[in-house]
């Protein structure tokens, strides 16, 4: 008896261990990705304003503006997804086109879902066109389906994106009425969860992306708190903590700060400042003082500064910063990274520093 007992105990150690084993082959594509510290710009603009002729010059080189970004120690591009936009060029096809460029310069991707036909943030967030009217639970099913069949777009081209927020700026809410804050958490909780269910079926075997959840008040750091708590209540999966910042609206750098050591402090996840931008000619401060001067040296300090403040916080949660939209030409123009005439400001150069430089597998020239 007692050698049966032997036996088969060891008969299950064996099972046991072939077992885990087996779930450790298969569980390598959700190995977290090592992010160490992105360097990111929201570029979902650039191919329409190369498209429409817009030529980009760093030191008065032409040059492709993806080219001019990798150049400067931008490593991650950040590409807008509207559902079904009627004037702006954000859909699917628009996006995997542009982010089947970015890759070839190395960039890593991360897709910012919106869940709207145009613009999505604290102000509005609009449902499409073609959800309207639909109950909580088969618009959950249609956010579902449709992150599903998205994801499984941009896989099947090539281009699985290494990070997804589900939403923009969503404080707020998404998918007004039915998921609007404060009021119907559990609703927006539902839509949400139905998003990131929809990334892990779309991403078939391939390694599961980072999900970010994005809040626009980077400055505020009672409502980031609370807002974070109560999102982590309902037991949803994320990763990243992604935070707005635009001092003309937020407040300022030592506010960013607070915020940022009160996040690091409650929160088990990474944070990244996923959108900022100055301004280099005058905008915001007509009736302010500015922070800095609205100039192109005022700009190139400012995102200094705003860099600056991420690396002193001594945590490794801390994990980057996105500038918003630099290469946006027109009415916005006054937010990005280039002249009138193109020309790349100072502010291009704000990375070289920490980015740029030989590595060890490139060799040193004989």
């Amino acid at each position: 008896m007692q050698k049966g007992i032997f036996i088969f105990t060891v008969i299950l150690f064996l099972v046991s261990h072939a077992t885990l084993a087996q779930q450790s082959d298969t569980t390598g594509t959700d190995d977290p990705i090592d992010i160490n510290y992105a360097v990111g710009a929201d570029l979902s603009f650039l191919k329409m304003a190369e498209d429409s002729g817009t030529v980009f010059k760093d030191n008065g080189k032409a040059k492709p503006g993806l080219e001019i970004f990798s150049s400067h120690g931008y490593n991650w591009i950040r590409l807008r997804l509207f559902h079904s936009p009627d004037r702006l060029p954000n859909d699917l096809q628009y996006t995997i086109e542009l982010a089947k460029e970015a890759e070839k310069y190395g960039f890593n991707f991360l897709l910012d879902y919106h869940y709207a036909d145009s613009w999505a943030d604290p102000g509005k967030q609009p449902i499409p066109e073609a959800w309207k009217g639909l109950s909580v639970e088969v618009l959950a099913d249609s956010v579902y389906e449709y992150t599903k069949r998205t994801i499984t777009a941009f896989r099947e081209a090539g281009v699985m994106p290494e990070m997804v927020q589900i939403g923009n700026e969503i404080r707020n809410g998404m998918l007004w009425p039915k998921g609007k804050l404060p009021d119907n958490w559990d609703n927006f909780a539902k839509l949400v969860k139905a998003g990131v269910d929809g990334v892990d079926a779309g991403r078939a075997q391939e390694r599961r992306p980072l999900v970010m959840i994005h809040y626009d008040q980077g400055a505020d750091a009672d409502g980031s708190r609370d807002f974070y708590q109560k999102f982590n209540s309902y037991g949803i999966p994320y990763d990243i903590i992604g935070l707005s910042y635009y001092p003309w609206w937020h407040g300022n750098l030592l506010q960013l700060r607070e915020n940022l050591l009160s996040l690091v402090n409650h929160f088990n996840k990474d944070i990244i400042v996923v959108e900022t931008a100055y301004n280099w000619r005058e905008s915001q401060y007509e009736n302010m003082i500015p922070p800095y001067p609205e100039t192109p040296e005022g700009q190139r300090e400012f995102l200094e500064s705003v860099n600056q403040t991420l690396l002193n916080i001594f945590s490794p949660k801390i994990k980057g910063i996105f500038w918003w939209e630099p290469a946006v030409m027109g009415g916005l123009g006054s937010r990005g990274f280039f002249d009138r005439e193109g020309n790349a400001l100072p502010v291009i150069n704000v990375f070289n520093k920490y980015r740029l430089g030989q590595t060890e597998e490139e060799g040193i020239p004989e």
